[in-house]
């Protein structure tokens, strides 16, 4: 079994075939998937969908490009809505320096109160960075600092220093379709050094469909070209990683249900 760790199954993209893409990932060999939220105001969507299948879990957060529209909300409020029994996760909340679609400041501000979430619920914070490396490191040592929490660093494209010391700290590193992609050699090599049971993987669906479907809408039945990918560069058999990848899963998200 799989487990496609982040997905947006929320996202209109699914809106008319929703059953069918299930089908197609519990076919693939997908057998739990987590729908992750990006605006708060719209968690009731989200878990509505973990409701609806059974297989299905969530999380509850603020993306970092919508992070200026949702600083109203506290940990506290973050905290009371994970206490939704399929919500396992915060976020995805972080940073992104590559679109900048939020202030910085807001977005720095927004992952320190979800940062605290983390801490007050023991929930994984699901980490969004991108191009933002150093800024990423303070903020997370700092929140250890003051507390300890877990946390993932989803759909991982950042470099060396960032995911070591990520590791270092407990914290996990989820991998996209991106480890498919011809030119990301360097995330292969930096994968390649991160150890087995801190590794999970995920499609971010619909986005970065791994090879042989790059270009197209990615779906969770995909993150099995991407677990294919990631055996090769660990040495392990398909079986092993996907044993691995889903004992990680579990670990890391404490809250699921194992079936």
């Amino acid at each position: 079994m799989l487990v496609d760790s982040h997905c947006h199954l929320d996202f209109p993209d699914f809106k008319e075939e929703l059953d069918d893409v299930i089908r197609r990932a519990e076919l693939a060999g997908v057998g739990h998937m987590v729908t992750i939220c990006t605006h708060i105001r719209k968690f009731d969507q989200i878990k509505a969908i973990a409701e609806r299948y059974d297989n299905i879990f969530c999380s509850v957060g603020t993306h970092p490009h919508n992070a200026d529209q949702e600083l109203d909300f506290s940990a506290d409020d973050i905290a009371k809505l994970a206490e939704h029994p399929k919500c396992v996760a915060i976020g995805e909340a972080g940073l992104d320096y590559f679109y900048d679609n939020a202030p910085r400041e807001a977005q720095a501000q927004g992952l320190r109160t979800h940062i605290k979430a983390a801490q007050m619920t023991g929930l994984p914070l699901v980490i969004h960075s991108r191009d933002a490396d150093e800024d990423m490191i303070s903020i997370l040592s700092e929140g250890m600092e003051e507390g300890p929490y877990k946390a993932i660093l989803h759909c991982f494209s950042s470099g060396r220093e960032l995911a070591m010391r990520a590791v270092d700290m407990g914290m996990y590193v989820s991998l996209s379709g991106i480890l498919t992609f011809k030119r990301s050699q360097d995330i292969r090599d930096i994968v390649s050094d991160v150890p087995l049971d801190r590794l999970l993987v995920e499609t971010d669906a619909p986005y970065l469909a791994p090879m042989p479907y790059r270009g197209k809408r990615n779906e969770p039945a995909y993150v099995a070209h991407t677990a294919e990918v990631l055996a090769d560069v660990k040495g392990v058999s398909k079986d092993e990683i996907a044993q691995i990848t889903t004992d990680n899963f579990f670990r890391l998200f404490s809250k699921a249900e194992r079936s």
